[in-house]
């Protein structure tokens, strides 16, 4: 059984449903699903992560921004990872009344602390504090420190972007809990999947963002094909000897996921590690990060930037399609098609729903599952 990386998350979350992938290269969950409105979602997991111990401002953004990545089509940062939070939540992990705060800092940057809890209100107060600042100077940087997970970071560059900002983001650092990815020629795992986002206003039309690991292969996918009995496709993760293999269980027993476009994931991995633990400190809870933000006016006029893009992008999207490809996409588009076709639905699969609303059930009655295992996930 070969499973793609879509499958074996859904084997982990979704309870071993089936996927097919259309022409635009985005995959399609295979199975029994439960439409609910947004604001049905956001009212569950505000509850959730209410009754956990979080401050009622922190419980919305963290559900706001998992409800948003599902309506994008981001699955595996949306509504799912409420599952892995409540875990985390519980384990003591991540700390649930964690506020983060702004540490301000010397030498034109400043810094927030996530105070060990989830990372989604950190980074999204360390990219308005960017702004901020930008907006000012035209320019800034901005560190966040101590946080959990952070969700999907091209949430935030994309928010950025349609404010009129560039914006580059690095993170990682965690190598000595987390030794996930080979170096390009390396036979064992050094560093964690490090990913960037990096945001462009796109003047008149919508924003270009991208958001990538710099692996071939999250680390999650790894733990659901454990999980699944499933092999990996071929090319992605190396054995103890840095032999190629499909076999999960050999990156279990000291083998490595090999860097996404080889020297290239793997120069961008380094980088980010270097910059999240040399430049920022020995990382805490997850993963450090380093945020640049840059006032597009500072350099050039809105009217001047908003004629160049719509010429670049005008030729991106005139570009004739490969055989298999009904067209050449911007980077980001495909999610802001797919929120605006959701109408403010969500469309959750069964499983990951029943388990949502159990949870919820048990909170709200008082029963400890802190114990539990089911769909603990630690790898970002």
């Amino acid at each position: 059984m070969i499973f793609d990386e879509s499958t074996l998350i859904n084997q982990m979350y979704y309870g071993g449903t089936e996927l097919t992938k259309n022409s635009s290269a985005k995959f399609q969950l295979d199975c029994d699903r439960v439409e609910v409105s947004s604001d049905d979602a956001l009212t569950k997991l505000s509850a959730i992560f209410g009754l956990l111990g979080c401050e009622e401002e922190i419980a919305k953004s963290v559900s706001n921004h998992l409800v948003d990545s599902s309506l994008s089509g981001v699955e595996s940062h949306g509504v799912m990872r409420a599952l892995q939070y409540v875990k985390q939540f519980q384990s003591g992990f991540m700390k649930p009344d964690a506020t983060p705060q702004i540490v301000t800092c010397d030498n034109g940057w400043e810094a927030v602390d996530g105070g060990g809890g989830v990372g989604i209100p950190a980074m999204e107060l360390a990219y308005e504090r960017g702004m901020l600042q930008a907006r000012k100077k035209g320019v800034s940087v901005v560190a966040v420190r101590n946080v959990g997970h952070t969700g999907r970071i091209g949430a935030y560059a994309d928010v950025a972007a349609e404010k009129g900002f560039m914006t580059i983001c690095m993170g990682g650092g965690n190598r000595k809990i987390w030794r996930q990815v080979a170096p390009y020629g390396g036979a064992k795992a050094l560093y964690p999947t490090n990913p960037w986002a990096i945001g462009m206003p796109g003047g008149n039309d919508d924003p270009v963002v991208v958001d990538f690991a710099t692996s071939k292969i999250a680390g999650g996918w790894l733990y659901a094909a454990r999980l699944a009995g499933a092999q990996l496709p071929e090319g992605y993760i190396i054995d103890s000897n840095g032999n190629p293999t499909t076999d999960p269980e050999d990156y279990f027993n000291g083998g490595a996921i090999l860097p996404a476009g080889e020297h290239k994931g793997y120069g961008l991995g380094l980088l980010a590690e270097i910059v999240a633990d040399a430049l920022l400190g020995e990382p805490t809870t997850e993963g450090n990060w380093l945020i640049i933000v840059l006032d597009i006016e500072a350099i050039q006029s809105r009217s001047a930037y908003s004629r160049a893009i719509a010429d670049i992008l005008t030729e991106v999207r005139e570009c004739p399609p490969a055989p298999g490809f009904e067209r050449v996409e911007i980077p980001g588009q495909l999610s802001r098609n797919h929120k605006r076709q959701c109408d403010g639905i969500v469309a959750v699969p069964e499983h990951t729903w029943q388990q949502i609303c159990e949870i919820y059930t048990e909170l709200s009655e008082g029963i400890d599952r802190s114990d539990d295992k089911t769909n603990e996930h630690k790898a970002p």
